[in-house]
């Protein structure tokens, strides 16, 4: 409940969001905050948590439908992908941008204790925390993991229509997954528009080239 709501106000505050206003649009005391994290900081760690986390996404993938059309099925995860990363670059960047997740950031300076007060929180000058991290996110194998299941989630979406495929599904799902995060990277100034998802999804599935006779 308090990272839920405490996502938006992350999204808009970075790191400036205070437990107060967390409280206000979670509905309960400040003081109930702290009956679950040790300070602020704790709440904001939990916010990255939850956005690079793959639980949301994954049940969304479980929710479509394998009665569609494969096109139809892909397109929907390109949609939940789309919103997940998102969603996950607005957090990680608005914190980002206000210091949170910078490295090196120094000192205790900006960050809420128990009582409500400026102070320490049991981190180093370095800004680091007892683990040694900045929460900038989770270390690269437990990317590598979430890139996995992500991976899994698409190879069921392919699954009932393998036999007319020519690539298994596991390639194709990371054929899509490749084309789908190229795709989200912000495009230069000037360049074409990003491909929509049901373009995407066309080269993938038929390719680049025109069927003879059609316009397509």
């Amino acid at each position: 409940m308090v990272v839920a709501a405490a996502l938006p106000l992350v999204a808009e505050y970075g790191a400036a969001v205070t437990t107060s206003q967390i409280a206000r649009a979670a509905g309960i005391g400040e003081a109930t905050i702290f009956r679950a994290f040790k300070d602020k900081d704790e709440v904001l760690d939990a916010c990255v948590a939850e956005v690079v986390g793959t639980d949301h996404v994954l049940r969304e993938l479980a929710t479509i439908s394998l009665d569609e059309p494969l096109d139809v099925r892909l397109t929907e995860a390109a949609e939940a992908l789309r919103a997940h990363m998102e969603r996950m670059g607005t957090v990680v960047g608005a914190l980002h941008a206000s210091g949170h997740l910078r490295p090196g950031r120094g000192g205790p300076d900006g960050r809420e204790g128990r009582d409500g007060r400026e102070g320490r929180d049991g981190r180093d000058g370095r800004g680091e925390g007892r683990d040694g991290q900045h929460g900038a996110g989770p270390p690269p194998d437990a990317r590598a993991q979430s890139f996995l299941a992500l991976g899994d989630g698409v190879v069921e979406l392919i699954e009932p229509d393998r036999d007319a495929c020519r690539l298994s599904p596991e390639k194709v799902a990371t054929a899509f997954l490749g084309l789908l995060f190229t795709r989200l990277h912000t495009p230069a100034p000037g360049a074409e528009a990003p491909l929509s998802p049901e373009e995407l999804i066309a080269v993938l599935l038929h390719g680049s080239l025109k069927h003879p006779g059609s316009d397509r």
